[in-house]
């Protein structure tokens, strides 16, 4: 545990400049990778995260090997507030496990999350770079606010149905989930760091403390590519994943993707690819301007000058 602290204080990121609401001109999945981003869709926003999978698993001390294939299904929606998002997460698995004496077949939901997310801070709210017209230097040289990350919370419920062969426990149940989320754009915003530290069934016998990072660089107005690594720490099942992958956007409101990972060890060694697609609905969306400091007082100013004429009118006329 003290392993994936250290990793994630080592990871603090950076955030893009944008002076907008959370909804963005170009759809912002969450896929391929497996972390959360910061920002959500946007108010009245909703969209489908969605794909196919295979597995293949060997376990050299329980002599097993596994093969099997899920589908995932993340549904995302931005209500009451722009920087707020509902998220259901399901994952349905059917795997066969096949051991020296006998063979196993498992199937069921793997995976079922309900929650909200809310960005908590964006540092680049009302901020906006001073040009300097003197020196080309001066424009050009490194921003440091950009080091300051955008900041979320996620919490949420696992629901665990009955005789999941999945799960440690025969009986359904019930248990929490959080995260902390920072995200960051680097440079002129192609680079983007996410960073997910995840506390999960808080309740149970076994909770886990998991940490997910991710780097994705935007190669040209279509395509994009990722790197990932994820640690998972618990009594239960312990684990180092990477990931890689690449996504193309097809329209501003669809985008396609395929994935591949691996981990680090053989109990069980994993392998796992797939393919999925993302679609936005955002025809009810109205754009949120949020203005920056020197909009602000500018506003003010205007309001101040409109109240005194007003006064002085009435006055005349009384």
């Amino acid at each position: 545990m003290s392993t994936i602290k250290t990793l994630f204080f080592a990871f603090i990121f950076l955030i893009p400049t944008i002076h907008y609401g959370q909804h963005t001109d170009e759809i912002n999945s969450n896929r391929p990778g497996e972390s959360m981003s910061a920002f959500a869709v946007g108010k009245t926003v909703f969209q489908v995260e969605s794909g196919v999978f295979g597995i293949t698993e060997n376990h050299n001390l329980l002599k097993y090997d596994a093969n099997g294939f899920g589908v995932d299904v993340e549904l995302r929606y931005g209500a009451f507030l722009e920087n707020l998002e509902f998220i259901a997460d399901v994952q349905y698995l059917y795997e066969t496990f096949t051991y020296p004496m006998q063979v196993d077949d498992r199937a069921d939901f793997k995976q079922s999350v309900l929650g909200a997310k809310y960005l908590i801070y964006d540092p680049n709210k009302g901020y906006k770079r001073e040009a300097n017209i003197y020196s080309w230097k001066a424009n050009h040289k490194f921003d440091w606010h950009q080091l300051i990350p955008a900041v979320a919370v996620f919490g949420g419920a696992n629901f665990t149905g009955k005789d999941n062969p999945f799960y440690w426990r025969s009986k359904s149940e019930i248990s929490p989930k959080a995260a902390l989320i920072l995200q960051n754009h680097l440079g002129d915003g192609s680079w983007v760091f996410v960073a997910n530290i995840i506390y999960n069934y808080v309740t149970t016998d076994y909770p886990s403390l998991s940490y997910i990072v991710t780097l994705t660089k935007g190669i040209n107005q279509h395509w994009s590519a990722f790197a990932e690594n994820q640690g998972i720490k618990s009594d239960f099942y312990s684990d180092a994943i990477v990931r890689g992958g690449a996504a193309y956007l097809i329209n501003r409101n669809l985008q396609v993707d395929a994935s591949i990972s691996t981990n680090f060890k053989d109990t069980p060694s994993i392998l796992y690819g797939g393919v999925g697609l993302s679609w936005r609905y955002d025809g009810r969306y109205k754009e949120v301007h949020l203005l920056s400091k020197e909009e602000k007082q500018a506003e003010e100013v205007a309001k101040k000058t409109k109240t005194k004429k007003g006064f002085r009118l009435f006055k005349k006329k009384k």
